[in-house]
């Protein structure tokens, strides 16, 4: 397969992925808390990235029956119908107990399915594309999922608010069923034999490495603390809901799409100096912020740290491919995702408590010296690999 339908390939099926989490994490809530529900339904959302941090466990079965597009077509397929199910879901005020909890049930699955396909997806980009590919392939990974994302928090919402509900989850479906298209045509080679089991997990711990895992541990852990303050940032600063959702569902998103692109190509280049690169301007990035919680500014400070986040996740992500064992990608990068994931969220639900005690310069600062601490881990590890 030749390395731009590869790339194209995996835009669609990252793309599909993107959409309805999109959605369901940046338009739900507002349409929920438009239409009356209260806040603890409204926080429903959050239980979405519980399948996400958790898909290693079932990595492995993805690596041992069936070839990735027997595993992502029926996926796919399957979250068009839960869309189309959730089309006739009444979540409003009349309906509050029995839709709101239908509501919750079709999001959580439509994400099962989702952590599914991205499992069997992420096996199939390493598989695929060549090592000189995968830093374009990644960056093209997450500026597909951001696409997916904007479109999904964005572009769907506003088709809610002109004809209604039942048809901005059809037009969802009906976007996913187009996207199957492109992987429903792909010819995959017959799979190759091979034993993965849950306790091949560990297998994967010791391939890469005490020192790369913690890489994995502290690379995104104070951008994501960082990230979850910035909401009651700007709320306490006078925006409102309309102008902080396009400051970050549209302006953020595209940002870290352009950054996604950036760091691919980077990565493209040279892994080592772009994964430690990224993770400085990371650094930078979020001190910026913390300097414009306190001088003003806080636009370009925002959008510029989601170019960076962008840039770092792409490298990272790129790293992560290199270190993943022959017909056993699935449950590698997925393991190593899943460490990216909880660490993230450790540092995220540690924020609030570290804001309140700093104020918020202080929490972007002490978030500013955590990525500090992460580029030279990133360093401290590549050297110790390259001199192995």
């Amino acid at each position: 397969m030749s390395g731009g339908r590869a790339l194209a390939l995996l835009a669609t099926l990252y793309l599909s992925q993107g959409l309805p989490f999109g959605f369901f994490t940046l338009a739900v809530p507002a349409v929920l808390r438009e239409q009356g529900q209260s806040l603890e339904v409204v926080g429903l959302s959050s239980a979405l990235a519980l399948p996400w941090a958790l898909k290693f466990l079932w990595s492995p079965a993805v690596d041992r029956f069936g070839r990735r597009k027997d595993w992502i077509v029926p996926l796919q397929l399957l979250t068009v119908v839960v869309l189309l199910g959730l089309a006739w879901v009444n979540p409003g005020p009349g309906e509050a107990l029995r839709g709101a909890g239908w509501l919750a049930a079709g999001m959580v699955l439509a994400s099962v399915l989702a952590a599914t396909q991205d499992i069997a997806t992420d096996g199939l980009a390493v598989r695929i594309l060549a090592p000189e590919q995968r830093g374009w392939g990644n960056g093209i990974q997450v500026a597909g999922y951001r696409l997916g994302m904007i479109l999904g928090g964005s572009a769907i919402l506003v088709l809610f608010a002109r004809v209604g509900w039942p048809w901005a989850f059809g037009a969802m479906a009906a976007a996913l069923v187009a996207l199957t298209l492109p992987v429903w045509r792909y010819a995959e080679p017959p799979p190759q034999p091979v034993d993965a089991s849950p306790i091949d997990l560990l297998g994967t711990l010791r391939s890469v490495g005490p020192a790369w895992c913690a890489v994995l541990v502290t690379y995104k852990l104070g951008e994501a603390a960082a990230g979850a303050m910035l909401r009651p940032l700007l709320v306490d600063r006078g925006w409102s809901l309309d102008a902080l959702g396009g400051l970050l569902g549209v302006g953020g998103s595209t940002a870290g799409l352009v950054g996604a692109l950036i760091g691919g190509a980077l990565a493209g280049r040279h892994r080592r100096w772009a994964l430690v690169g990224c993770a400085g301007v990371q650094c930078l990035a979020v001190a910026g912020q913390g300097l414009a919680a306190e001088v003003g500014g806080l636009v370009p400070a925002v959008l510029v740290e989601h170019v960076a986040s962008g840039m770092a996740t792409a490298s990272l992500f790129t790293a992560m491919m290199d270190r993943c064992r022959r017909r056993l990608e699935a449950t590698d990068y997925t393991l190593q995702a899943s460490l990216v994931v909880i660490a993230s969220g450790v540092g995220a639900s540690l924020s609030g408590a570290s804001a309140a005690r700093l104020g918020y310069a202080g929490h972007f600062g002490l978030c500013a010296v955590a990525c500090a601490a992460a580029a030279a881990m990133a360093w401290w590890a590549t050297t110790r690999a390259e001199g192995a």
